[in-house]
């Protein structure tokens, strides 16, 4: 009987293991905690990463030893054979206690720490990014206005009904290369989310306040980006490319803008919401 136990303890890492194994999982993505991407896509998503993986590396130590310790009262204060009635009642066990309440505590205040940190560098400003971009978020797309080069692109909703070319048809921001970046966020109408998903960070949007991102793209690519906040019927719509190209490669997107007429920057003036505070100057005082 007991060896049958053995068995089936001892089985179970295997069965985990294989279970990884067939799910097709890389050893870069169980590094990686499962996050999507590659390693060092912006300057921030290597950070990201170790801070997620170290917390569940953490998170995973902390549960052994609770599992474990669970399991010992199990197996050692269990009832034996021909035993009856209630073992000895405790009302309380200082120590124990005082364990229980100092190790959460501890734990929280690590989390916390550095979880600050990070994102204190995170959301640190450039002081001169090499390139200023603002997206304004509208119901259901995007509009991006390259501030250096005085150009904008205009999106419109993705219009994905299985026919051929409609990826080629969603907004796609250009970004160069390992070029520091200041993004504007702010939104037309209603709260949206601004979220490439390889960047392992999104940033909310609010009508009538401006939010702002601070990166370098360091691997060229095409990403995929997405509002990441429910903001109506075709939420599901909302969706847009992000390609990091060469200098020369962004160079050429934002001649080619300029070359469509494309010349100038889109402002509030299609914004849905013209009587907010921070809109009209006569409301806001």
């Amino acid at each position: 009987m007991l060896k049958k136990r053995g068995l089936k303890w001892a089985a179970m890492p295997a069965a985990v293991s294989l279970m990884l194994l067939l799910s097709g999982c890389s050893e870069q993505e169980f590094s990686r905690g499962f996050l999507p991407g590659v390693p060092g896509v912006t300057n921030h998503t290597d950070r990201i990463t170790g801070l997620w993986t170290t917390s569940w590396i953490v998170l995973w130590g902390i549960g052994i030893i609770a599992w474990g310790l669970m399991f010992y009262a199990i197996i050692v204060y269990r009832r034996r054979k021909g035993e009856t009635g209630l073992p000895a009642q405790l009302r309380y066990n200082n120590p124990i206690e005082t364990l229980f309440t100092i190790v959460p505590l501890i734990i929280t205040i690590g989390f916390f720490a550095f979880t600050a940190r990070d994102m204190a560098a995170i959301e640190q400003p450039t002081a001169n990014p090499d390139v200023k971009i603002q997206v304004i978020a509208k119901q259901w797309s995007w509009d991006f206005n390259y501030v250096n080069g005085n150009v904008y692109d205009s999106g419109v909703q993705s219009q994905f009904a299985g026919e051929k070319g409609s990826e080629a048809a969603l907004p796609v921001l250009y970004l160069p290369v390992n070029k520091s970046v200041q993004i504007d966020l702010t939104a037309r109408d209603v709260i949206h989310s601004f979220w490439v998903v390889d960047f392992l960070y999104k940033k909310d949007m609010f009508p009538g306040r401006i939010n702002h991102m601070y990166f370098t793209p360091q691997v060229e690519g095409t990403y995929k980006g997405k509002c990441a906040e429910l903001c109506g019927e075709y939420h599901s719509m909302m969706l847009f490319n992000v390609k990091v190209v060469s200098q020369a490669e962004y160079d050429a997107h934002v001649a080619a803008l300029a070359a469509a007429g494309n010349v100038g920057q889109l402002d509030t003036k299609y914004n849905r919401n013209q009587n907010l505070p921070g809109d009209n100057p006569e409301i806001r005082g």
